[in-house]
């Protein structure tokens, strides 16, 4: 149910536990799939050979119109030719599977730093960044590209016809007419030099060190297994002894206050403030302050609801507990990606 893969480990023939195994979003594509969409991409399919539960789950979360799961490269192969009958096509992959559909498409970009050699090998653009917002970039500075090279074009016709028309006349004798060509040749490569100044929408991203971004990430990181402990713990109180539940909730409870709370006032107090006077507005990051003050309340009521005098811990408040150990967890997570996707978007 949670999109991942299930190993069952055994020992000596009884089953011992389990291990999950799935495999992570892309930091940047849900920002990336917006981005090209006010490019001008009207529809994005996802071709993947995951089974459908996963990759419906994933699908609908970042946006695709539509999923197509459980593909083998002939079936990816076959959705491309089946588009490119009435739309013109991008194929974007970095595995051996997706190779003849890169090859198929109108354009195949493959993700080239950590993709497969024959994804690059078979598409028309490789990415040689491993981000997926790059490509929005490209379409960006293509488009605005495209559009100065036909006014410099037309420009240059333009001036051109009207000097033709002069020296038809007799107004412009030859040597005037040839220094004035020229003239007209120098303003259209000049009008073409704009394209050195395109400045695309994710220009504003150099705004935040990367040394920062980075720091948030190793953070995160870092209260990852603090995250994962949440939920473990609620599911296992009900089969604990009532001396473990004490000692459990007790260590739990020490964690979120000793490193999960210093991190957000951290956060709320010294980043916040440094990231909102590069966004501008008001108070741009008004949603994740409102975050921060969930999870103080999720601390607080956790603390309140566990009384280490109480044992065993009585059969509502155990329930009250676990409800709020699963509401922190998915509080914090969704907090932490937000974070990430922002931030991540600020960085070169």
């Amino acid at each position: 149910m949670e999109g991942s893969a299930a190993i069952f480990v055994a020992i000596d023939g009884k089953l011992e536990g389990l291990l999950e195994l799935s495999d992570p979003l892309r930091l940047e594509t849900p920002r990336a799939l917006r981005l090209l969409r006010r490019a001008g991409v009207r529809r994005i399919s996802m071709l993947t050979g995951d089974k459908r539960e996963v990759a419906e789950s994933i699908g609908g979360g970042i946006g695709v119109d539509e999923v197509h799961a459980e593909l083998s490269p002939a079936g990816k192969l076959a959705c491309i030719s089946q588009a490119a009958r009435s739309h013109c096509t991008m194929m974007i992959g970095d595995g051996v599977n997706d190779a003849p559909a890169l090859a198929s498409a109108q354009l195949g970009v493959a993700m080239g730093a950590r993709g497969a050699a024959a994804a690059a090998e078979s598409a028309g653009v490789v990415l040689l960044i491993d981000k997926l917002d790059r490509l929005a970039e490209a379409k960006m500075i293509a488009v605005a590209t495209m559009r100065i090279a036909r006014q410099s074009v037309a420009l240059g016709m333009a001036l051109s016809l009207l000097a033709m028309a002069g020296a038809a006349a007799g107004y412009l004798p030859p040597l005037d007419g040839a220094l004035l060509q020229e003239a007209i040749d120098v303003a259209a490569i000049l009008n073409a030099l704009r394209a050195l100044r395109i400045h695309p929408l994710l220009s504003n991203r150099i705004n935040l060190a990367a040394d920062k971004v980075q720091a948030l990430r190793e953070q995160h990181q870092q209260l990852e297994p603090l995250l994962a402990q949440l939920s473990d713990l609620a599911r296992a109180l009900p089969t604990m002894k009532p001396d473990q539940q004490v000692q459990a909730l007790q260590a739990l409870n020490g964690l979120l206050r000793n490193e999960l709370m210093p991190h957000e006032q951290a956060d709320e107090q010294e980043l916040y403030p440094a990231v909102s006077s590069l966004l501008g507005g008001d108070d741009p990051l008004a949603a994740l302050s409102r975050s921060h003050q969930e999870i103080f309340r999720g601390i607080h009521r956790l603390s309140r609801l566990f009384d280490p005098l109480q044992n065993p811990i009585p059969e509502a408040a155990m329930q009250d507990i676990q409800r709020t150990l699963y509401g922190l967890e998915a509080v914090l997570r969704l907090h932490f990606a937000q974070e990430n996707e922002l931030f991540s978007s600020l960085s070169p």
